[in-house]
């Protein structure tokens, strides 16, 4: 009878170009994905699926050695708990960002009013569709540019059973928005300015939207401008607006903030000591 064991360790034997460690969270990722057997499942090495329809490995191990992303692979992550639908077409989703929508859920989850949120260029949805399903009285918008991300971010809704507008908006150019008012505005907007490109990783630049990610050095902060502008002009009395950035930027980002008369204004620091958010208040 075949087992977990020998397949994992055959899977990291053959992943090549990465830390072992990386490796073996492929691995581990791959008997999930494809017969549903957890860490703790391979380690002790119980049986493959009896009925198991067995993936092309050699195909996935050879995208793989070419740096395409695990998530483009096997075409979902893990984001807050849910499974996204993911591909070239859209960010793959980071932790920092859970920690952005948990902020935001510490903040909303136990208001008793309905609570309207807007998500600022919300590629997969993620952000969007995690509010939706965490905050059940959020009536919740994304916007984003990229006609092939909304459809992403409408798939994941409808099969993440979360109730989510999405538009077309380009906030930099905004249409017909002139009467809204939000209670909550997100956003993850690019913010790896292009010298910053040399020193990122394969599996980024060759298989993630540089639209959703890069933004010119000589204006890193453009989208930051336009999201605070917006907020001005359509965030409630006593609303807030949530922001994922740039390491380099966080005191930068901060005034960008205070000259358009935010008054609390919290960086917020990831797992590794580097700003990372801010959340901003009138």
């Amino acid at each position: 009878m075949a087992t977990a064991k020998p397949l994992y360790q055959q899977l990291t034997q053959q992943i090549k170009g990465y830390p072992p460690e990386e490796a073996r969270e492929m691995a581990f990722m791959l008997l999930d994905h494809y017969f549903g057997l957890r860490k703790t499942d391979v380690l002790t090495d119980k049986p493959l699926p009896p009925n198991r329809t067995e993936p092309d490995w050699s195909q996935i191990v050879n995208r793989l050695n070419r740096q395409e992303p695990i998530q483009h692979v096997i075409g979902t992550t893990i984001f807050c708990g849910l499974e996204f639908e993911v591909s070239p077409d859209v960010l793959i989703p980071r932790p920092e960002t859970e920690d952005l929508v948990r902020l935001i859920m510490h903040d909303f989850t136990e208001r008793t009013d309905s609570v309207k949120i807007l998500d600022i260029g919300t590629g997969s949805g993620c952000i969007a569709v995690t509010l939706a399903r965490f905050i059940p009285q959020a009536d919740v918008m994304g916007w984003d540019v990229s006609d092939e991300a909304l459809a992403m971010a409408r798939r994941n809704a409808d099969q993440l059973n979360a109730d989510v507008t999405f538009e077309k908006q380009d906030i930099l150019n905004v249409t017909d928005a002139e009467l809204r008012k939000f209670d909550c505005v997100v956003s993850n907007p690019p913010y790896v300015t292009r010298s910053e490109a040399a020193a990122m990783d394969r599996n980024v630049l060759d298989y993630e939207p540089g639209l959703a990610l890069f933004v010119d050095d000589n204006d890193p902060l453009v989208f930051y401008k336009a999201v605070a502008d917006f907020c001005t002009r359509h965030l409630t009395k006593d609303g807030a607006c949530y922001v994922e950035i740039n390491e380099r930027f966080g005191e930068a980002t901060r005034q960008v903030f205070e000259e358009r008369g935010f008054r609390q204004i919290q960086v917020y620091k990831d797992i590794h000591g580097k700003d990372r958010s801010i959340r901003a208040t009138f």
